[in-house]
């Protein structure tokens, strides 16, 4: 099994989320919390409560375990086209697969992915509620004093199952997503690439951009569930599971409540995405 991908899968992650993370706590907060009226409301209030450090709340546990994810899903993704399709990475600008093979192994990427994320998106979700000043009197003090403490905490008190909370959201909002992810970058990259060469770095830019924006519109439903689900439980129980917080949260604020985050989603993905397929792409070519 080549490993290659997974490593650049690693790399490529982190730096996706170094670029990425201002803009999803922002989302997340939008998401759980009825306390702002916007996207300006929240960044203003963030920033003047909390200072700029506020909108990296929760980012070092991810850098070492999110990104790690990451490359789960580069890694099974490049491995699972292997399996269908007996090309490797290099070859396949020369014998593309099928939509159909990307479509399931980005699926089958997905899943896998959605697993291993769920404790540590659900930590991360929770740090990044804390709007408390990192320097506080005793008082005032945030609930979690970091990812371990958060951890440790939510094990004591809401058991193994509390760190899955909301997986069956990400498992709902990953799997199909990330097929459709891996199928809108290679068929731009095909698009704008002469056949049998490797896409260009403008290409390979602008097809990780579309390619973000097209799977976060799709996937904004079921992260709005699944921010609401991890944060359940944390001053007791809500909600009775997945469909009765897609019904509570329905009959109190409507259909909109299911597309709270998707203009930041669409923002932060462009940039993200497009560098996360940029130095996925360079540290494969570097290596061969």
């Amino acid at each position: 099994m080549p490993v290659e991908e997974f490593v650049a899968g690693w790399i490529s992650g982190a730096v996706g989320l170094v670029l990425g993370h201002p803009f999803d706590t922002v989302k997340v907060r939008l998401q759980t919390q009825s306390t702002y009226q916007g996207i300006v409301d929240c960044v203003v209030k963030t920033y003047r409560h909390e200072s700029v450090l506020g909108f990296f709340k929760g980012m070092s546990f991810p850098i070492a375990s999110v990104a790690l994810v990451n490359s789960v899903l580069f890694g099974v993704y490049s491995n699972t086209l292997l399996a269908l399709t007996a090309t490797s990475h290099q070859e396949r600008r020369a014998q593309p697969p099928s939509y159909t093979n990307i479509f399931i192994a980005g699926c089958t990427g997905g899943l896998l992915q959605a697993y291993c994320l769920a404790p540590f998106d659900l930590i991360k979700v929770r740090l990044q509620n804390q709007t408390e000043p990192r320097m506080q009197i005793a008082s005032s003090m945030p609930r979690y004093r970091g990812p371990v403490h958060c951890a440790a905490s939510i094990l004591r008190e809401e058991g193994p199952q509390g760190l899955f909370r909301g997986s069956w959201a990400l498992v709902l909002r990953d799997t199909p997503t990330l097929g459709m992810y891996f199928v809108t970058y290679e068929g731009l990259c095909r698009q704008y690439t002469p056949e049998g060469q490797n896409p260009s770095s403008a290409t390979v830019l602008v097809a990780g951009g579309f390619a973000g924006i097209a799977s976060w519109i799709t996937a904004t439903p079921f992260d709005v569930i699944k921010s609401r689900m991890q944060m359940d439980g944390l001053k007791g129980r809500k909600y009775g599971g997945m469909l009765d917080c897609m019904a509570s949260s329905f009959r109190q604020e409507g259909i909109g409540v299911f597309f709270k985050g998707m203009t930041l989603n669409s923002a932060r993905a462009f940039p993200v995405n497009a560098a996360t397929f940029l130095s996925y792409e360079y540290l494969l070519r570097l290596w061969r």
